[in-house]
């Protein structure tokens, strides 16, 4: 049986629409310019905490003092 040409046009219609919105939905989830954002909230909540500022600043500290002493060797 022959389907309708109105029928076949309506549901080609629908499944551009379909894609179309998918096709927007992807374009906003993969935005490199989200993926940037998350990763700076995600850094800078880690770097709110205290043990992880205090570990990072001491390390600071001994690579300044090691840079030092290596060049007044």
């Amino acid at each position: 049986m022959a389907r309708d040409p109105d029928a076949i046009e309506r549901d080609i219609e629908q499944a551009r629409e379909a894609l179309a919105s998918t096709l927007d939905q992807l374009s906003v989830k993969a935005n490199p310019k989200r993926f940037v954002e998350y990763g700076k909230s995600s850094l800078q909540e880690k770097l709110s905490d205290p043990r992880v500022r205090y570990v990072l600043i001491g390390v600071g500290a001994l690579v300044t003092v090691a840079v030092v002493r290596k060049l007044f060797r």
